[in-house]
């Protein structure tokens, strides 16, 4: 278990937003059918809440059907779906890029989607990660820095290079894919929209761009309870990291939004519209 956190203060109820991200996690796959989730008191000092405040966001969770109270210090996630996904194979690949900011949950949202088509997922993160942070370290940079100049100039847009360049892997083999990553740069140059669109375009692909929305509140929740190395500069002076960011920001161009905030609809509810529509556009 993680260390203990401040107590939460936020609009949103905070049993509420502790079950919505117990069940995205669920979605994600993350939390598999069977998992016996840690007690009460581990939840609470995970998320620096009340006993109460677990009782009941799992009130909520065991409601939906997602958790199984097995007894007072046992409950255990009920998802046998989980394992009943069917591949979904479209005439012509699909690429669908998820862009948005730290603790958004484009990466929940991405796998919650790969789960159900069976398309790869692509996350920037996981994808460069160890060259990066060792690329950081030999230029005598911290591995954990996003935001100084010989990352952002030299190795960032590298780590976008290979993001592409594995996504065009994929497409060249008829494969859709599911690409995570900020794209806050990207998104907001329309030049580089085109060429992405008009690179997979005449590979006979459709691009499609998802802005992954969610407010201040509900993203430093997310944040803080990930607790990633790459988050402490964020979280040491929220304020001030907040203050560079547009959380208004959308893509230039035709895109869809995906709203994750605390009081928005369940995120495997938006990703099912989502993929309708994708589907839809391709019949």
């Amino acid at each position: 278990m993680s260390s203990p956190r401040p107590r939460l203060t936020r609009a949103e109820s905070l049993h509420q937003q502790v079950a919505r991200n117990i069940r995205n996690e669920i979605d994600a796959g993350v939390l598999r059918n069977g998992d016996v989730l840690p007690s009460t008191r581990e939840l609470a000092q995970t998320w620096g809440v009340s006993v109460f405040t677990i009782n009941e966001a799992m009130k909520i969770l065991i409601a939906d059907g997602l958790v199984e109270s097995k007894s007072r210090s046992k409950r255990v996630v009920r998802a046998p779906d989980q394992a009943r996904r069917g591949e979904v194979r479209l005439r012509k690949p699909h690429v669908l890029l998820i862009g948005g900011y730290a603790g958004s949950g484009k990466t929940e949202l991405g796998r919650i989607i790969a789960r159900e088509t069976g398309w790869p997922m692509l996350d920037k993160d996981t994808l460069t990660r160890p060259v990066v942070e060792i690329a950081l370290e030999i230029l005598g940079q911290s591995p954990h820095d996003r935001d100084s100049d010989p990352y952002l100039s030299t190795i960032r847009p590298r780590e976008y290079e290979a993001l592409v360049a594995a996504t065009t892997e994929n497409v060249e083999c008829g494969n859709s894919a599911i690409v995570t990553a900020p794209f806050v740069q990207e998104f907001s140059d329309p030049s580089w929209i085109g060429r992405t669109q008009a690179l997979f375009g005449g590979m006979n692909a459709v691009t499609t761009l998802v802005w992954v929305y969610c407010d201040a509140d509900t993203m430093h929740t997310y944040i803080r309870r990930r607790g990633a190395a790459r988050d402490a500069a964020k979280l040491s002076d929220w304020s001030v990291w907040l203050a560079r960011i547009n959380t208004d920001f959308r893509p230039s161009g035709e895109h869809v939004v995906v709203d994750n905030s605390a009081s928005s609809a369940p995120l495997q509810d938006q990703a099912q519209e989502l993929l309708k529509r994708i589907l839809g556009e391709a019949a």
